[in-house]
């Protein structure tokens, strides 16, 4: 199931001196298309949660997305990384892009992922599937400590107890694959029922 990261910049970045283009960081739809054929492309993912005071998941947000088809399927934070920005500032970007600005993440003292996952068009080698590419991914989980308003494309956030997200029938429901990335997650912090 092929996701649609809106261009945050589709004139430029808005802090260019030159006139409106698709500047260094970012490709047109044309190019973006032909270098999905030729090489992976590099994405962050993040699976939101609230943590007690000792630091235990206790929730995991999960977004309800329309597709092109008019499909409503969950997922998760997702998007490419921009040429020369950090994992880092990729993280924050699509968390604040997904979730809103008052989200407040709690990004990762070290930008090592709990996974690694790579997505291929069908039929995959892997659980994961994205018919548009191949994709290499670096999931993280990530605390979120203020309010969550879903944007760009995004309907809602529903927040599961553990127990819920790791059930067959929500795992199922997430997009490419995702069910079995949302259940690595849970299982890195300890959170898997």
């Amino acid at each position: 199931m092929a996701v649609r990261t809106p261009d945050p910049y589709p004139d430029g970045r808005p802090d260019d001196e030159e006139p409106p283009s698709f500047g260094p960081a970012w490709l047109s739809d044309i190019e973006l298309e032909q270098i999905r054929h030729r090489i992976p492309i590099l994405y962050v993912e993040a699976v939101p949660v609230h943590v007690d005071g000792m630091g235990r998941v206790i929730d995991i947000g999960l977004l309800l997305r329309g597709t092109p088809l008019g499909e409503i399927t969950r997922t998760i934070v997702s998007g490419r990384v921009l040429y020369g920005e950090t994992l880092r500032d990729a993280l924050f970007r699509h968390l604040e892009k997904d979730l809103g600005p008052m989200a407040f993440p709690q990004l990762p003292a070290s930008p090592v992922p709990f996974m690694v996952a790579e997505y291929f068009p069908p039929p995959s080698e892997t659980p994961f599937i994205d018919e548009r590419q191949h994709a290499v991914s670096l999931a993280y989980v990530v605390p979120v400590t203020g309010t969550t308003e879903p944007r760009q494309d995004a309907l809602e956030l529903t927040w599961l107890t553990p127990a819920e997200a790791a059930a067959d029938a929500v795992c199922s429901e997430l997009e490419g694959g995702r069910g079995a990335l949302v259940r690595a997650a849970l299982a890195s912090v300890g959170a898997l029922p």
